[in-house]
Formats: C-alpha cells, structure tokens, sequence
C-alpha cells in the first residue's frame, strides 16, 4: 500500500512538473494548439493568414486611422441618416431606377477598362448592356439586359493598372470614400475623367450646372454599398477592412 501510494505521488509530480513546463507566461496552456476556428484550417494556415492580415503595406497606418474615425461619424451623423431618409420618401421602383441610370453610365468606364484589359467577351457583353439599357432601358432606367443574360461587370482603371502589373502601393483610407490604396486612388481619378470627357448621354455637363446630380448619385452609391462601419462590432475592424480590401481587389485583378 506504501508502495502504491508511492508510485501514484511520483506520478502527480510529474505531471504537475509537464504542466508547469507547458503554461505559457499568461497563463493560458498552449491555447492555439487546440484552437479550431475552421476543421479544415491547419494551425500553420492560420498564423499565416494572421500574418498577412497584419502586413499589409500602410505606413500612412496613423493618418489612415483617423480617417476611418472621420468617415465612421459621418456615416452616422450625417450619410446614413440621409440614405435612410432617401429610402424612406422614395418609392421602391424610382430607387430602382435611380440605381439602374447611375450603373448605366458606369458601364461607361466599364467597357474602357475591359478593353484595355484586352477582355473580348466582357467587352462585347458590356457593349450589349448599354446598347438594350440605353435604348430598350430607356436611357438606363431599367436593366433589360441583366434579364437578357448579361449581368453588370465591374471593372476599373485601378484593376487596369494592376493587370499590367502596376502595385498596389501603400493602402489608403478615402474620405467619405472608404477604403482604397494608391493605384486604385489614381484610377479613380481616371474613371471620373474619362467618363467627363465622354459626357455619355450628356450627364456630366448638365452635372456641371445641377450639383444636385452629384448629390443623388453619392447617395445612390452609399445607398447601395453594404458596408456599415462598426458592423464587425470588433476593435480590430480597421484591420479587417483593410485585409478584405485588399484581397478582393487581388481576387478582382486575377479574373
């Protein structure tokens, strides 16, 4: 019996000496070896996945972050109000409309791109949508060729530059406009120049001389874009804003 009970205290000390052993500083025992966000993720694809989400180009981090707070409460306080105002006292089909003319003129810089991508096929669809949309559309205001079997596709001069392998440059938070990096920013720039100069449908000059175009138009964008600062409910939002921004805009250049 003295034997056994012995054996069995030297068997707790060395467990109790192993666990001591494995206790990281914060008290937590090697939590991430058994920490499964996803079966199919290995702990190796993790920390990677962590790592690039961290080492996205932004040494403009500081200047970037107060941006993003800038364009949090001007969401709050003064655009989403405005949209949800919008919404309100405007009947469903006229903001179908609204939408439907602003993506028309977008196809604009849509087919520019596409061609300069050298992207026959979505050049020759994005050819069909403003041909039906313009005409049997009625200058856009509804989308038939979305029916017809071809969808809007995106396309800017920012996806433009980086399929002729222009980088990214440093990442940047726009004003009002959100999340961008350098390339992109100047291919904005770019796109609204082009599509000035093009003057389809002669928007952009009656714009010059009704301010109130561009005003409809800004919240027509803000009305249909998805994000909602502070939708994470997580301090590390910026973070992830800027990861999924940058991933997608690789996803958008590799199609």
């Amino acid at each position: 019996m003295v034997k056994t009970s012995f054996l069995l205290a030297l068997l707790l000390a060395s467990n109790l000496a192993q666990a001591e052993r494995t206790v990281a500083p914060d008290g937590f025992s090697e939590p991430l070896k058994t920490l499964k966000f996803n079966p199919g993720l290995d702990q190796l694809e993790f920390e990677r996945s962590s790592l690039d989400a961290l080492n996205i180009y932004d040494p403009l981090e500081s200047w970037n972050r107060r941006v993003y707070h800038f364009n949090y409460r001007f969401d709050e306080w003064v655009f989403l109000p405005v949209v949800n105002g919008y919404r309100y006292i405007t009947p469903g089909f006229l903001r179908s409309g609204v939408s439907n003319f602003f993506g028309n003129l977008g196809d604009i810089p849509n087919l520019l791109n596409s061609l300069l991508q050298l992207k026959g096929q979505r050049s020759m669809e994005t050819t069909g949508r403003l041909l039906f949309n313009t005409t049997l559309g009625i200058a856009g205001l509804w989308d038939p060729a979305t029916m017809l079997g071809l969808p809007r596709q995106t396309e800017d001069f920012g996806q433009t530059l980086g399929f002729y392998g222009v980088p990214a440059g440093p990442y940047l938070m726009l004003p009002i406009l959100g999340p961008s990096n350098l390339r992109d920013t100047g291919g904005l720039v770019a796109d609204f120049s082009a599509e000035s100069q093009i003057n389809f449908l002669n928007v952009a000059e009656v714009s010059g001389d009704h301010p109130e175009i561009g005003v409809l138009r800004a919240v027509d964008k803000r009305y249909s874009t998805n994000l909602r600062y502070g939708q994470t409910n997580s301090p590390f939002e910026y973070d992830k804003i800027r990861y999924v921004y940058s991933e997608a805009r690789k996803l958008q250049i590799a199609e």
